[in-house]
């Protein structure tokens, strides 16, 4: 835990300045996309996401999480993430120019990362040894808002990438004292309906088995488990968070 704790610090003490100016970038970009968008306005957010990205593979994890165990397959994790937008970028799968769907929800995602921060404020940290908006569980929570919001096809490689990311953010809870990750864990279940319902929709008409039917019926049963299984480990927590007090 110590190891951990300390690279965040490491790498919030030499970055903040390109921190804020990846999130300064990310906001004006996502409002581009609100109330101007077009082509380029689409094509900027996927280099910006793809960069966005290779920061998390190559300066998170490469340079400043070479302490921790595992970092370059984490790494190795992120930087495929960077290479589907590149990819998407290249074949023009999502135009990201859909507007007007969960907007309420595509919102509360979108200023996350900036919660992240504050949530760590309130458990008593203090800077540099604390969440920042341009962490990984940060990230996923604003690419999951984005896509959400804009895409017009939901690329749904990325999506399984996200939801599996918040699984794995969830041991963090635990290994590592980061209360902060049940943001991206919590969000991820309406997240992971939402996305597969869309591709499941997409598949309408089709001779698909099982039928578009069965699979939202067993969508809905997976996404219930998840959310109870999230629950039960919030309450876990809670519970060994007041006998310690």
């Amino acid at each position: 835990m110590e190891i951990f704790w300390n690279t965040i610090a490491d790498y919030n003490a030499a970055t903040w300045p390109a921190q804020l100016l990846l999130t300064g970038i990310g906001a004006v970009l996502t409002l581009l996309l609100y109330k101007r968008p077009s082509d380029a306005v689409c094509t900027a957010m996927k280099i910006y996401m793809a960069a966005l990205n290779f920061w998390i593979a190559g300066i998170y994890y490469l340079v400043y999480g070479g302490p921790r165990e595992y970092h370059r397959m984490l790494a190795l994790f992120w930087a495929i993430m960077g290479c589907i937008w590149i990819y998407d970028l290249v074949v023009k799968h999502a135009s990201l120019s859909r507007k007007g769907h969960h907007t309420l929800f595509a919102g509360i995602l979108f200023v996350m990362p900036l919660v992240y921060p504050l949530v760590s404020l309130a458990l008593g940290r203090t800077f540099p040894m604390m969440t920042s908006p341009v962490m990984p569980c940060s990230v996923a929570v604003f690419t999951i808002g984005l896509m959400l919001a804009f895409a017009e096809r939901v690329n749904i490689v990325l999506a399984m990438f996200l939801c599996h990311w918040a699984l794995i953010g969830l041991s963090k809870v635990y290994f590592f004292g980061i209360p902060e990750d049940y943001l991206l864990a919590c969000s991820v279940v309406p997240a992971l309906y939402l996305f597969f319902r869309e591709y499941i929709r997409s598949l309408a008409g089709s001779a698909s088995k099982p039928s578009p039917r069965v699979l939202n019926a067993l969508l809905v049963v997976l996404c219930a488990i998840i959310g109870g299984f999230f629950v039960f480990t919030l309450l876990h927590q809670f519970n060994l968070f007041t006998e310690t007090i």
